[in-house]
Order: structure tokens, then sequence, then C-alpha cells
């Protein structure tokens, strides 16, 4: 165990102590970079932006310097805004949420691979992505053996200290040092053909161990930091997130009343965001107890869940919360340790183990269309917004796939629910369930065209609905005619044609 006073136990990596500036010295131009960090949880806080002040140094000295940039997901303003403010990044995989990095990829400054999160990993196994140069690990502490204690978040951290021919490790001294004994890393995965099953059947086994390994003399640099992650804002519930949480609570106990989910549902899979947390609140004011949660991001309302009793344990890649929540938190870890997992998002996204659990998922959205097809990372089909995360990984193997979103946006001048969608990342066959405010459309064992008719009726605005049904009535009138096929009827002509109007007048709403 650590003492509060030293965090870096391992003599040899004691020695390798020095400031951020000198340790970001040691990353050259064109290197792949993999740093931690999970949706602003556990992200390295100084290598970075010293890193920033580097490459703004060569670039006013007139030489190139720019890395790739490979993380778990999105981090923080002090990692991806700091770098992409001085054009340090010539490519960022996998996933990203910060604002001057996204203007940066729309604007084609910056190239950007937008992959499922239970990929990375082994992509970078397989060779697929190239070298990895260096790894900028955040930890809490290192034991006198080298064992790392992890701090807020996994991620990719296993596969980076492995595969990196470099290590940079930074000690953050503001995570508590109970966090120990809170996370589980699996060794046990293999390239194939040496795959085994993932020895796992239920949401709160422990199949690895509590600590990072990394080979000692890999290590080249050590930074010591005492700062918190970033502060994780979620608004109060409005009312549109309160209706779709209510839709989706009917439609829980009607499952369950159905015999098609147990009294204490299934395992919880729970996107980022405001409308998540609160079909989470809702969870909470429910009839359901005996929850449990097997999710990438742990935010403020399924820590609630676990505080007040209604969910058993939780198993999560990364805790992500607002700065209030985060408080309790800490206040309270030795509660919480025992009820929360915290492991690679290998595992935590892996295909095989979300559908073993039988996960329900529910992921938010940008778009749907009128049979089932979901856009959830581009605007207006060509302007990234963050990325399709691990929205795909639960989507696809989940026991029940649902997707949010309030029916409308912008003041009501663009509709959630259209003919086409402007870009697909989740096809029909992924999408079970269907929710705005406006009502919950089930689409399971329904046909296309079934399908057209229940997402306008449940799911689509009243402003947005007769064109919606009159779009729909005269594809399937063209099919009839010979023009086109009457199974996934569209006008190819118009199909687009809302996101082109909302393009020239800033208003998808029919003239």
């Amino acid at each position: 165990m650590l003492s509060p006073v030293s965090r870096i136990l391992h003599p040899g990596l004691r020695s390798r102590l020095m400031s951020a500036d000198d340790a970001a010295r040691l990353i050259h131009h064109g290197d792949h970079v993999g740093m931690s960090g999970f949706t602003g949880a556990g992200y390295p806080k100084l290598v970075p932006q010293a890193l920033a002040r580097h490459i703004q140094q060569q670039h006013d000295a007139g030489k190139e310097f720019r890395i790739g940039l490979w993380t778990g997901a999105s981090t923080a303003p002090e990692l991806d805004g700091a770098l992409a403010k001085v054009g340090g990044m010539d490519m960022r995989l996998p996933y990203q949420s910060d604002p001057t990095c996204r203007a940066r990829i729309n604007a084609g400054e910056m190239a950007y691979t937008d992959i499922h999160l239970s990929h990375v990993a082994q992509y970078v196994w397989f060779g697929f992505l190239g070298k990895l140069n260096v790894a900028v690990i955040e930890v809490a502490g290192i034991l006198e053996d080298g064992r790392l204690i992890p701090a807020t978040s996994v991620g990719n951290n296993k596969t980076w200290l492995d595969q990196a021919d470099k290590v940079i490790l930074e000690v953050n001294h503001g995570h508590p040092l109970a966090l120990e004994g809170m996370h589980d890393i699996y060794y046990g995965t293999e390239r194939p053909p040496y795959r085994k099953p993932i020895p796992m059947t239920h949401a709160g086994e422990r199949i690895g161990t509590p600590y990072l390994h990394c080979d000692p003399t890999k290590v080249i640099a050590v930074v010591e930091t005492n700062l918190p992650d970033r502060d994780t804002k979620f608004s109060a519930p409005d009312d549109a997130s309160r209706r779709i949480a209510g839709h989706l609570m009917d439609f829980f106990q009607q499952e369950v009343k159905l015999g098609r989910l147990p009294a204490e549902l299934l395992p919880l899979q729970s996107g980022v965001g405001n409308i998540a947390n609160a079909v989470l609140e809702s969870l909470n004011d429910g009839p359901f107890t005996g929850l449990q949660g097997y999710t990438e991001v742990l935010q403020d309302g399924m820590l609630a869940l676990l505080k007040s009793g209604k969910m058993r344990m939780a198993s999560s890649t990364a805790i992500s919360l607002s700065s209030e929540v985060m408080k309790e938190f800490n206040d309270h870890l030795d509660f919480y340790r025992d009820r929360i997992v915290l492991r690679p998002q290998e595992i935590s996204n892996h295909p095989e183990v979300i559908r073993r659990l039988g996960l329900i998922a529910m992921n938010g959205m940008i778009e749907a269309d009128l049979y089932g097809n979901v856009n959830s990372t581009h605007v207006m089909g060509t302007r990234i917004m963050n990325g399709i995360g691990g929205s795909g990984d639960f989507a696809r193997n989940a026991y029940i796939s649902i997707f949010m979103t309030p029916s409308t946006a912008k003041g009501g001048s663009i509709s959630c629910i259209v003919p086409m969608v402007s870009h697909v990342d989740h096809t029909e066959h992924d999408v079970q369930i269907i929710v705005t405010e406006q009502g919950l459309a089930d689409l399971r064992g329904l046909a296309p065209r079934q399908r057209s008719r229940l997402i306008i009726e449940r799911c689509a605005h009243p402003d947005f609905k007769p064109a919606l049904l009159d779009y729909v009535e005269r594809a399937e009138a063209a099919g009839r005619s010979g023009q086109g096929g009457l199974h996934t009827p569209h006008l190819l002509q118009e199909a687009l044609s809302w996101h082109a109007r909302y393009e020239t007048t800033a208003d998808m709403r029919p003239r």
C-alpha cells in the first residue's frame, strides 16, 4: 500500500522523475502517442500541455512537428484542446469531443479515424495502425515492484503500456489512494488463432488483477501532478428528457409484465449526456430494484442508483462525474469500491461479453429515419460531432438496443426523424427501440413499411408528421407504379431534400 507522502515506491522509477517540459521533449515529430483518458477521466494533465508548448516553439522556428494521438475516448481541454490549438495532431483516434479538435477535423486540417471502441486495442495488437512509439499514462501510484495503481479510467492503458516502445507516467496525487482495488485488469486476451472465451458470466465478476503492469525498462520519465479530472457538467433534466425517460419506464414495466425482462431488469448500459442521466434518475424513482450496470462510462445518475441501493453494482471503464458528485464519490470510496469495477475498454465494450450478459443498451442519436437507421455522429451528413464511441459495440450485441433523442433540434427547425438519415452509424438491423419525447416505437419483428408508420406515429414531432407521412405514401405509390421497390420505399430525388433545405435556409420545415 502507498503512504500519503510517497506515490512512487519503485526506486528505479523514482529516479526518472522530471518536469513535464523535460518529459515532453522526449516525444518526437511523427510519433504515434497513446495517452490515457476516457470521457474526461484519467487523462494526463501536464505532459500534453508541455508537449503543446514544445510543438508551438518548433512551429515558431519553422519546423514541422505533429503527432498521431490515440486515446481511450474523449479527454479534456488540457489534452485534446491544447494539442489541437497548436496544430499538433496529424491524426486523431478513436473518439473526441473537443470543440477545437472538431473544428480542425471538419476544416480538413486534421485527419480523424472514428473506430468502435472495442476494436482499438486489438487493432493495435494486430499492427493495423502502425507502431505505437510512446505511451503517456496517468496513474494514482507506483508500488515497490513497479505495478501501477490505475486512476479514474482504464480505457486502452493496458494495451498502450504493453505495445509502446517508451512510456511516460504521470503520477497524480489528486486521485485518492483508496481507488486501489477498484480495478480489474484482464491479461488473458490473445491474438487469433489463440483466443479463448473471456471467463465472465455476470456483470460484477472479477477476472483479472487490480493493477496495470509495465516493463520498468521502458519508462523514460515520471512526472508528478496534483490536479483533478475535467468537471463533467450535467444540466437538470428538461421536459423532453423526462418524457423520454417516462416512455422507457413504461416500456420496461411492460416487458417485465410480458416476461421478456426479469423483475430486476438486465444489466444497463447508458450513453453519455443529459438524456441518459434523466433515464437513470427515473430508474432511481421507479419500481425496479437489484439493478446492475455494465457500461463504459459511469456518470452521476448511475452513482445515485448505487448510493440509493437501487443498483447492486456497476462495471465500467471510466468514472466521469460532476464536481459535486465526485466529492460524494471520494468521500465514500470505501462504499463505492465494493460496488464498482473498472475494466479495460476491450472488456467493458467486448461484443462477446455484452451478448452473454444480455445488456439493455441506451444510447443517444442525432437522427433516425423512417426505417430505423440511425445517425449518431454527423451533422447534416458531413460534419463530425464526436464519434461512434461505444454505441455500436453495445447496440449490435445488446439484448435490447434503444436509441433516444428529442424529436426536434435547433428550436424546432430540424426534425430528428427524417425520410433518410444523412449518415448511417447503426443500420436498421441494430436498432430495436426508438424513443423521443413524443413516444416510443418498438421496431422488433417489423418489416420496413410497418416501421415507417410506427416511427411517424410514435416518435415524430407534430410539425413534421404530415410531411413524413406524405413522403412515405408517395414513395409507396411510386413503388406500386414500378418506380422502385416496395420493401423499403424511397423517393431518391427527395430522400435527403430535408437536409439540403436546411443547409440552404437553416430550416427543415416544409414550405
